[in-house]
């Protein structure tokens, strides 16, 4: 499908950049438009697709429109689009505090709309992806936004109400991830080991850990036990972790996003 990409800066430009190079993603059914010019030829030279100068003629030309803005100005972008938008074109949001509810003031209450929340490891080709399906949307429609998603990371549909709860989980926390390697990454530097490498045994070791969550059957409190052989050095490590609190400390930085996230939608609504 004709798919065009409003705003291409790093959340948009992943998507854009995974679906061109997937096997889906054919690159002469791809438009693009940034307010950022220079932002937007680049990303032009990365995906060999289109570029407009006009919201309009990019929404008119498109079959799927992928919102990748920010959402303080999401109003002005719907604005724009609304004055091409039919109701058999796709809309796909990512703006957090931006509900299918919002967007349906400007677009018509029978526009089709995706509501998404990814996060940064799309990147690197790993997102994890939550997909909320506004009401009215086609077959066509719907594997449309997974092929698009899917090309950047895993998909998994949920309720437009847990979207909040996905923030916090998933959303935000590779910022709190990064903490934990830089502290990794810190201590070791303090203790010897070069920058260079503290980061990469930091890393390694929160992908190794990553992976073995995903793929193994047993609960994360008997994959913990199972490192912590009694009397050795990472049982010590983690009952100094659990003294100072850290699991408290990450669900109050996950309700922190989740509280703020519905802050925000509700500064919309009002």
């Amino acid at each position: 499908m004709r798919t065009g990409f409003i705003g291409v800066g790093n959340m948009g430009g992943a998507i854009l950049t995974g679906y061109a190079a997937s096997p889906q993603g054919q690159k002469d059914q791809i438009m693009i438009f940034d307010t950022n010019r220079e932002l937007c030829e680049k990303r032009l030279k990365e995906v060999r697709g289109s570029m407009t100068d006009h919201v309009s003629d990019l929404v008119k030309a498109s079959e799927v429109i992928v919102l990748g803005v920010k959402p303080q100005v999401m109003e002005d972008v719907l604005e724009e689009v609304a004055r091409a938008y039919q109701p058999d074109k796709l809309i796909i949001s990512m703006a957090a505090g931006i509900s299918i509810e919002f967007i349906r003031k400007y677009l018509g209450d029978d526009a089709k709309i995706v509501r998404i929340m990814p996060n940064t490891p799309a990147l690197v080709g790993e997102g994890m992806i939550a997909m909320c399906p506004g009401e009215g949307l086609s077959l066509k429609q719907l594997m449309a936004a997974e092929t698009i998603l899917k090309s950047v990371g895993k998909v998994e549909e949920v309720d437009e109400s847990m979207l909040d709860c996905v923030i916090g989980v998933s959303g935000s926390s590779p910022a709190y991830t990064f903490m934990y390697i830089e502290a990794l990454v810190k201590a070791a530097v303090a203790n010897g080991m070069s920058q260079e490498q503290a980061r990469m045994f930091a890393a390694q070791a929160v992908l190794g850990a990553a992976k073995l969550v995903m793929e193994s059957e047993e609960s994360l409190e008997q994959l913990r036990i199972n490192v912590c052989s009694p009397g050795g050095t990472t049982i010590e490590a983690v009952r100094k972790l659990e003294k100072n609190g850290f699991m408290d400390d990450v669900k109050e930085a996950f309700q922190a996003a989740v509280d703020r996230s519905k802050e925000m939608t509700r500064q919309k609504k009002g």
